[in-house]
């Protein structure tokens, strides 16, 4: 078969004109790359082509070594131009359409991951598809270019087959789990997920057993809420155990701080070197929340380093956070990260270099590939005075480092990701007790509220001034989460009013009216061959699980119980599935713990008492308690239960209700604690 490009062009590669800093790197592949839209499928339709979709993302290693060996090939790319319209995807940019195709390779029977390579009918539907396909045939994985004459032998010559596997994998795609009878999840079920989710944690080196261990913030936090719902050490011994290997392993970065996205082996020694804003959003608020009960000062340490990475290397200059850093400079994973123990010791001199080398296991052998990931996973006895000199001799490598080529940063802005890390950074800014956490959240938000908007809408992601919408779903969730963590801790109306309008934004354009739940993408967004919506969550939080969390805590701070009605409908909708799949509910397990156990704070009055009460409950861990200031009869909702409070006593004062228990009010320190210990345990 000829390789030359079809006639009616040479390249036509059209990802200049994007802003994805994934698409840019793809701007000059001799692959007449599409980005996705109708005018990509409108061209495959017009040629009576199949295409040829590739979903990847900036941070992605394998996507780097596939796009080297075949995308940035002549010969591979002639065969891509003259068979296939070519589609490329930023993941972060739209995971609807990643969800789409992913859901499709998973009915395959394949393990999915990205890059994701997938093949549709002109029209955008599934045919077949894998993930990384290697430019030679080896380890069983044939070679790409291969595949793709198969592929497209199969839809001129057999389009029977192709018809066969489109309509079974639509079928399946179209196919909308149904509830099969009621399902109740109550602290009884709660317990159990908790037993048997439990049962899968290392118990000598934290995270799930085996390897690769991913930080799965979902499933520590539902085990510390276990901890707190049953008085049991063993829930919180199973954290912490994670914590502290995470924190002292390679998957942290120990000169820049920060954390990886996951650990290849079982020792969290070894890094996939890419860092993410949303994993490291989610190991801030841990964090914070395990400092509170333990405090242990590593976590107050690794939270801290990890914000002051934040600010240093991933903050926009308009105060937004971007998505992630490549885990490839130079062309090689990890080599910015990496030393050799001759490099320490010429950067350090010998003696501090010893000394530096014996903390953090740095050796001539390496412990990684000839070369030595910084860690201090082994034992070390420190004094005070030898952690002083550590930290100084850190911060003397982090300079002779910053030297090195960068990994690549993709500096786009996301709706969703940076809700995650605005809530984590007020809620740790209440349990640090730093303001400086607030102004950064807060400075966050407004730059999403103010350019990422349109009227009440959200878009999805932003970068040069260019704005992708509609959002997603996933966009309002996490932001409103975002908006109620800062109303909570400044008492601002502004920060409820907000979180109300997207609220409604989000049930006019995303529910489905069949059963209560939210579909990924709005109503008028670009056309997909189905609209994306599970239920289950990802590397981050589903959708439905945050929004039903930020239903009930929006029932306290707006004092109007219909929306708690609205996250009971969620739960019982998803509960056959969440009891079905527990691993893959998480965040609904823990959405469900918050609706029953969330402890409603409500401090009334206006001083320096209500000012300190107000302290002390904001200070308690988000996990479990929604804190309302009702300085005012006037500073309510008309129908807010909370004015009865007011009205029975002008003196600042504290009601605590859990459940459909409410303690007597408390007028001091020592009665609130007492008051949640009593509402806690009735």
């Amino acid at each position: 078969m000829s390789t030359a490009p079809h006639p009616h062009s040479t390249i036509r590669n059209r990802l200049a004109r994007e802003t994805s800093p994934y698409l840019l790197q793809h701007k000059d592949n001799p692959v007449d790359w599409w980005a996705w839209g109708q005018d990509a499928l409108a061209e495959a339709q017009r040629t009576h082509k199949p295409i040829l979709l590739s979903v990847g993302y900036a941070a992605c290693h394998w996507c780097h070594v596939m796009a080297h060996e075949s995308f940035e090939d002549a010969d591979t790319a002639a065969v891509m131009n003259e068979l296939f319209v070519n589609i490329k995807v930023d993941r972060e940019e739209r995971p609807d359409v990643d969800q789409i195709y992913m859901a499709a390779l998973h009915h395959l029977g394949e393990h999915g991951g990205w890059p994701l390579t997938m093949f549709l009918t002109p029209k955008g539907e599934p045919i077949w598809g894998g993930t990384y396909f290697p430019k030679s045939a080896h380890y069983g994985k044939p070679a790409f270019v291969d595949v793709l004459r198969e592929i497209a032998r199969l839809f001129r010559e057999e389009p029977d087959k192709i018809e066969r596997n489109r309509a079974a994998l639509m079928e399946r795609l179209a196919t909308a789990a149904q509830p099969t009878g009621a399902v109740t999840i109550g602290a009884a079920q709660l317990d159990n997920a908790a037993r048997q989710l439990g049962a899968l944690i290392d118990p000598l080196n934290g995270g799930t057993r085996g390897a690769p261990k991913f930080p799965q913030a979902a499933l520590f936090e539902l085990l510390w809420r276990a901890g707190l719902r049953t008085g049991e050490p063993r829930y919180f011994a199973a954290v912490e155990i994670t914590l502290d290997h995470i924190c002292e392993g390679g998957i942290y970065d120990h000169l820049g701080g920060g954390f990886s996205r996951y650990s290849v082996d079982e020792r969290w020694l070894v890094p996939h070197f890419e860092k993410m804003l949303y994993d490291n959003a989610q190991l801030l608020e841990l964090l914070a929340i395990a400092h509170k009960r333990t405090g242990k000062t590593l976590y107050h340490e690794r939270a801290l380093e990890t914000i002051d990475w934040l600010k240093r290397e991933m903050t926009t200059a308009e105060g937004a956070f971007s998505a992630s850093l490549d885990a490839d400079s130079e062309g090689e994973e990890g080599k910015f990260y990496v030393w050799s123990y001759d490099q320490v010791l010429r950067a350090l001199g010998i003696e501090d270099g010893e000394f530096f080398a014996r903390h953090y296991d740095v050796t001539p052998a390496g412990n990684f590939e000839g070369r030595n990931i910084l860690n201090r996973l082994k034992p070390q006895p420190r004094t005070e005075a030898d952690d002083v000199r550590l930290a100084a001799l850190r911060s003397k490598l982090l300079v002779e480092r910053n030297i090195r080529v960068r990994p690549g940063l993709d500096d786009k802005v996301l709706a969703d990701w940076n809700g995650l890390m605005i809530t984590a950074l007020a809620n740790a800014g209440l349990m640090f007790d730093e303001p400086s956490l607030l102004t950064m959240a807060a400075r966050a938000f407004d730059f999403v509220a103010r350019e990422m908007t349109r009227g009440d809408r959200l878009g999805h992601s932003w970068r040069e001034g260019q704005l992708k919408f509609p959002g997603l779903a996933s966009d309002f969730a996490a932001m409103i989460r975002a908006a109620l963590a800062l109303c909570e801790a400044t008492g601002q109306r502004k920060y409820l009013d907000q979180a109300l309008a997207w609220q409604r934004a989000l049930d006019r354009d995303y529910a489905n009216a069949e059963n209560a739940t939210y579909y990924l993408t709005a109503a008028d967004a670009e056309g997909l061959v189905i609209r994306p919506a599970t239920t289950t969550d990802e590397a981050t939080p589903n959708h439905n699980a945050v929004a039903a969390g930020n239903l009930v805590r929006l029932a306290v701070l707006a004092g109007d119980d219909t929306w708690r009605e609205k996250a009971d409908r969620i739960i019982e909708t998803i509960a056959p599935q969440a009891v079905d799949n527990l691993y893959m509910h998480m965040a609904l397990l823990n959405a469900v713990d918050l609706r029953i156990r969330g402890a409603e704070i409500v401090v009334t009055g206006e001083g320096e008492q209500a000012e300190a009460l107000l302290h002390v409950a904001r200070q308690l861990p988000p996990l479990d308690r929604i804190v309302l200031h009702a300085p005012s009869a006037a500073k309510l909702p008309p129908v807010h239960p909370a004015r009865e409070k007011l009205n029975a006593s002008n003196e600042p004062q504290v009601f605590v209700c859990v459940g459909e228990t409410c303690s007597l009010p408390v007028t001091d320190l020592a009665g609130l604690i007492s008051a949640m210990d009593a509402v806690r345990h009735t």
